[in-house]
């Protein structure tokens, strides 16, 4: 019941404040315009999807503060403050862009300070080791420097996590429903025998509540869309977590699998071509499946349903259990982009014969 409490608390907020944000941005012209072939709406669509998801999410971390729920000797109240303070330069950084459509080397800095906020807290300064299925853990107990080397992990992973899900963003409740799905993850993996965590636990399904009230009106055809903001704020707050959980980088890495490969590729063939990765194009995996006939509906629950499959798997293995399942996942994303290619230059050819 507290559970489905804090669900109820963070879902209900979200479908509160999602609407007067898009009220806000549609009087004070924080609007996404069509922009063919990239963009799929074909008239302009509110922005700043990510402060509502951001403000239900604070709000309801505050009401579960107030509880007096949270032990800091388990969750210092520091790194409570660093989630709210990361998430609000996140916000801050969509307000700017989404506004003022910023160049893509003046957005960096953002995601930068908010992992840096992250780290300085000292999140993740426990995270002594990473789990080595093949022998010894790889220890993390040292200095580069001034700097512990945890922290330049963490660093280097809630980066990756906030560009993950930015590059990603480009259909409608792709970014929200797959988060929502690996917050529902971490929340199944808090509760489990060998973790036990429920202040973690309690933080995750606050998440999975205020993306589930944001899909209302972001699903297909989406009312309101993430924007700048909103893109990395979900890879955060997911980041964050992951790690907060105890390190579960193999977790978030399983059900975010799909995303991260799939960014990968694409920012891949970007410098192959001598192209900006920031530059935003048709290449990703979801693109691919539009042009071959599915429906965004149809796109968005295929990357939905295997990312779930991978998520809760993820849930029931160990170490080495996660690695195979990181291997089968890799051989899966590979298999889907050559049978996309494969399948797309055959429409292709059809296309050109029936002409």
């Amino acid at each position: 019941m507290w559970y489905l409490l804090f669900f109820g608390i963070a879902a209900a907020l979200a479908m509160g404040i999602t609407p007067l944000v898009r009220s806000f941005a549609t009087k004070f012209g924080y609007m996404d315009i069509p922009r063919p072939p990239r963009n799929l709406h074909s008239k302009p669509v509110a922005k700043l999807g990510g402060a509502a998801i951001y403000l239900a999410v604070a709000i309801s971390i505050g009401i579960f503060w107030l509880t007096g729920h949270i032990d800091f000797n388990i969750v210092p109240q520091k790194f409570i403050w660093a989630i709210m303070l990361g998430g609000l330069v996140l916000v801050i950084s969509g307000l700017l862009d989404d506004k003022l459509d910023l160049p893509a080397k003046y957005l960096w800095p953002f995601p930068a300070a908010a992992a840096l906020i992250v780290v300085f807290s000292g999140i993740g300064i426990g995270i002594k080791f990473l789990s080595n299925p093949f022998g010894d853990p790889i220890d993390l107990n040292f200095m580069i420097g001034m700097i512990p080397a945890s922290g330049i992990f963490i660093f280097i992973w809630l980066m990756g996590m906030m560009f993950t899900t930015k590059f990603l963003d480009g259909l409608d409740g792709l970014v929200a429903g797959i988060g929502l799905i690996a917050s529902l993850t971490l929340f199944a993996l808090s509760l489990t025998e060998r973790v036990n965590q429920p202040i973690t636990a309690t933080l995750a399904i606050i998440l999975v509540g205020a993306l589930a009230g944001y899909l209302i009106y972001a699903s297909n055809p989406a009312s309101i869309f993430l924007g700048e903001g909103g893109s990395t704020i979900v890879g955060f707050f997911l980041g964050v977590f992951s790690v907060i959980l105890g390190g579960k980088i193999a977790t978030a890495l399983l059900v975010m699998g799909i995303p991260i490969l799939d960014v990968a590729w694409v920012i891949t063939q970007r410098l192959w071509y001598r192209k900006s990765p920031f530059i935003g194009d048709r290449l990703h995996l979801h693109f691919k499946l539009l042009d071959l006939g599915f429906t965004q509906r149809q796109t968005a629950l295929v990357l939905y349903a295997i990312s779930a499959v991978f998520g809760f798997t993820a849930v029931f293995l160990q170490s080495r259990g996660k690695l195979v399942a990181l291997g089968v996942l890799f051989v899966l994303m590979a298999a889907l982009i050559l049978g996309v290619i494969f399948a797309y230059r055959r429409k292709q050819a059809a296309n050109m014969l029936a002409r």
